[in-house]
């Protein structure tokens, strides 16, 4: 069975939790595509480089959950060489036998438009950020400022913008639990895999 989710969305949206809820869910596989931006971002040195020569190892850093990284990721997110070095290793998870769940900001609109599901789950970066500093502390006024800050820069980027594919679902998780809305998402998937034929 080849068949794509495409789970889109801004930083601390709730897409990497439903993502990985809806994965477990069919059996399907999961990638973390801004885990790839991380890794490479947390090598440090030449980014080409560093995305051409990525490795599984590179993937499990315990490093590449923290805030720097994902500073890191969002600045060399916005090089057009390091996002076509990843761009292979991304259509072909998708499109593997089985079926896959890919979340990120650009997997509905550029890495896999084909994907039989598209959803975009966002928030308010008040609620992103509050959900953010629970995660990593600090000061939370800092915390919601650098929330803006990547915002801005991942949906402003020339390259593969962040934003939500003409044809994906919305969910907007600001007033949802984290149950509600990963509920909705495998309601959604659950239907077009059987109008899909495939469950």
């Amino acid at each position: 069975m080849i068949f794509t989710v495409a789970i889109d969305g801004p930083a601390a949206a709730g897409k990497g939790t439903i993502s990985r809820a809806v994965a477990a869910h069919f059996g399907l596989a999961h990638l973390d595509t801004g885990l790839l931006y991380r890794a490479v971002g947390a090598k440090g040195g030449d980014p080409v480089l560093a995305a051409q020569t990525l490795t599984e190892a590179d993937l499990a850093r315990g490093d590449l959950r923290t805030l720097e990284a994902g500073q890191a990721a969002s600045r060399v997110a916005i090089i057009p060489e390091v996002r076509a070095a990843l761009l292979d290793f991304q259509r072909r998870f998708a499109r593997r036998e089985g079926g896959a769940v890919l979340d990120g900001r650009d997997i509905g609109t550029v890495i896999c438009p084909e994907a039989e599901v598209k959803l975009y789950v966002t928030a308010s970066a008040e609620v992103r950020a509050h959900r953010r500093w629970l995660e990593v502390g600090g000061d939370e006024a800092r915390v919601l400022a650098e929330v803006k800050e990547r915002d801005a820069r991942d949906m402003g980027r020339a390259d593969a913008p962040l934003k939500a594919a003409a044809d994906a679902v919305v969910i907007d998780s600001s007033d949802m639990s984290v149950t509600a809305a990963t509920s909705l998402a495998i309601g959604i998937v659950g239907d077009a895999l059987r109008a899909a034929g495939k469950v």
